[in-house]
């Protein structure tokens, strides 16, 4: 009986992470490059009370290229039973041109440009010859790389192998990738936990920093040719540990703070940090945000902080419902976004697939 409530504990928080990963990105996309100070509090919170309340038609809110994407990885992992660089490269590829209007950057347009029409099997080499062999270093790689920790949830270690390799495909510079590990153990760790226990913030917190030293300080061993990056990801956690001990502290923190402090932007380092800020901070009541659900105070919030909102809040809702749950969300908020079906499907096959291993 312990093993079947196991079993089925972690199916809903299968379903929980992709869900919210939806709604996240669904409810941010209207506030996408809006400054914090544009963004009205008593707007946000009467635009999710409306659509928590009594269920009423309407057009569904549309996903943009991080639910495009992360149902494809999704998809790849289902159909190969494991990662493989050319299927999810070949699907990225068929995705966009399936549907190229669902705000890719351009960017990842070229690259899925130089795959279309490549001329060998490296599906790596298109996000080398980025920036000047550079690579990019934005939030791509993280934002849709939920369906990994549910995919490898049972392998700490090949969970990271697949997490940069299929962030590779796409981004090459080690602050992309090392925000798509950061993200990936994000959601590992929200897996773990009890939701019906308090969450210790501190620790949380605690064995991210441990476990990005680990890949931090390993680049800088290899004498990585992008090791200048250094201990980027660790020192932003410990910025946010700050934000989070003078709020337990009951200092005030502006939505500016936050902002000048980790960033909204598009940028790896500066918007997977403040995503996983937003959820931590949910963890308690937040100024003008009127709800008891850390599910919807989490993607609340993420969006009030304004900038790169869809995928912010994507992400942020992605590690708050690994961690609460399916059975946290809100019935009437999925009925009013698109993508929620395909998510619950491809969470229920996840676990399938891992359960049946």
């Amino acid at each position: 009986m312990a093993v079947l409530r196991e079993t089925a504990i972690l199916a809903n928080k299968f379903r929980g992470c992709l869900v919210s990963a939806v709604l996240g990105d669904c409810l941010g996309a209207p506030y996408e490059g809006e400054e914090s100070e544009e963004i009205s509090k008593v707007v946000l919170q009467k635009y999710f009370d409306k659509l928590e309340g009594p269920y009423f038609k309407s057009p569904q809110k549309m996903y943009t290229d991080d639910t495009s994407m992360t149902k494809t990885v999704a998809e790849s992992l289902i159909h190969i039973g494991g990662f493989d660089a050319k299927d999810m490269a070949d699907r990225f590829v068929k995705e966009f041109y399936k549907d190229p209007r669902r705000g890719y950057g351009q960017n990842v347009i070229d690259v899925f440009a130089k795959l279309r029409k490549r001329t060998t099997d490296d599906v790596f080499l298109p996000a080398q010859e980025q920036f000047g062999g550079s690579g990019s270093y934005g939030n791509g790689g993280a934002m849709r790389i939920a369906p990994v920790p549910l995919f490898c949830h049972k392998s700490y270690d090949n969970m990271l192998h697949v997490a940069k390799q299929s962030t590779l495909i796409t981004h090459s510079n080690v602050l992309g990738i090392n925000g798509a590990l950061l993200q990936c153990i994000a959601i590992h760790q929200s897996l773990a936990l009890n939701p019906d226990e308090p969450l210790d913030v501190k620790k949380f917190s605690s064995d991210l920093k441990r476990k990005m030293s680990v890949i931090e300080e390993t680049e800088t061993s290899d004498d990585d040719s992008d090791s200048e990056a250094g201990n980027a990801y660790v020192e932003q956690l410990e910025a946010m540990d700050k934000l989070l001990e003078k709020d337990l502290g009951g200092i005030p923190i502006s939505d500016e703070e936050v902002e000048r402090t980790l960033g909204t932007s598009v940028a790896a380092l500066h918007s997977v940090p403040t995503a996983i800020f937003c959820f931590l901070r949910a963890q308690n009541p937040i100024p003008d945000i009127k709800t008891d659900n850390i599910v919807r105070r989490t993607l609340q919030y993420a969006i009030s902080l304004g900038g790169d909102t869809d995928t912010i809040a994507s992400m942020a809702g992605a590690i708050a419902g690994a961690f609460c749950g399916y059975e946290a969300i809100n019935e009437n908020v999925q009925k009013h976004c698109e993508g929620v079906e395909e998510a619950i499907s491809a969470a229920d096959k996840i676990h399938s697939i891992i359960e049946g291993s």
